[in-house]
């Protein structure tokens, strides 16, 4: 287990303390959803992220609910499925609390559960909209350089890809990947077949988001 401990923003992104690998969490989230889908993604982006940068990653993801201890211990929470998203009003208390205190929220749309993220999203921060993050942010250039923004892994409904976001005093603390399923390209190869370009961008876009979240390079 790592226990972060919040030491100063740097460039609107938090620097953390780690003590043992870092990890990924998966929200494991209520609404009937299926917050446990593309089981062989977190596995694979951690490896990049321990490959590629200096830091130190486990070798696979908690499954983590808003309401464990552990929560408090992992610095990027991700969330993904097809379907329905409800965080109860505890949920929600504690996810403000987890983000101003540094924690970073990936919201992965894997097609299908824009609908209901968005309203939870609005119930999380009622007074704010979700945004698309600027270009020159460090999630597009931290490690790697993304010009036009977040990469089109998969195609949906013929829109393109978005990065869109919530920010607290300047620091992006939820950051939504839609229309584009970063986590299918982060998946085994056989499993849906993607070019070899394509699962490397989705890889290189984790990485850069993780690295933003832990404060690597800031």
């Amino acid at each position: 287990m790592i226990r972060l401990l919040l030491l100063l923003s740097l460039g609107g992104a938090t620097v953390l303390e780690a003590q043992g690998p870092l990890t990924i969490g998966r929200l494991h989230y209520d609404g009937g959803g299926d917050w446990y889908a593309n089981p062989s993604s977190l596995p694979n982006l951690l490896k990049a992220i321990g490959e590629r940068t200096t830091l130190s990653t486990a070798p696979r993801e908690v499954p983590v609910r808003l309401t464990d201890e552990e929560v408090w211990d992992i610095p990027y929470l991700y969330m993904t499925g097809h379907g329905n998203v409800h965080f109860s009003d505890a949920e929600l208390v504690i996810l403000r609390r987890w983000l101003a205190q540094g924690g970073f929220l990936h919201v992965d749309d894997n097609y299908g559960m824009d609908e209901s993220i968005r309203r939870e999203l609005r119930r999380l921060f009622p007074d704010q909209a979700l945004v698309d993050v600027p270009l020159d942010h460090p999630v597009y250039r931290l490690v790697y350089s993304f010009p036009r923004g977040i990469p089109k892994i998969h195609e949906h409904d013929g829109k393109p890809a978005q990065g869109l976001g919530l920010f607290l005093e300047g620091r992006l603390v939820v950051f939504y990947s839609y229309q584009t399923d970063l986590g299918d390209g982060w998946e085994d190869p056989e499993v849906h077949k993607d070019p070899a370009e394509k699962r490397e961008a989705a890889l290189r876009m984790g990485v850069n988001l993780f690295a933003y979240a832990v404060g690597f390079g800031s």
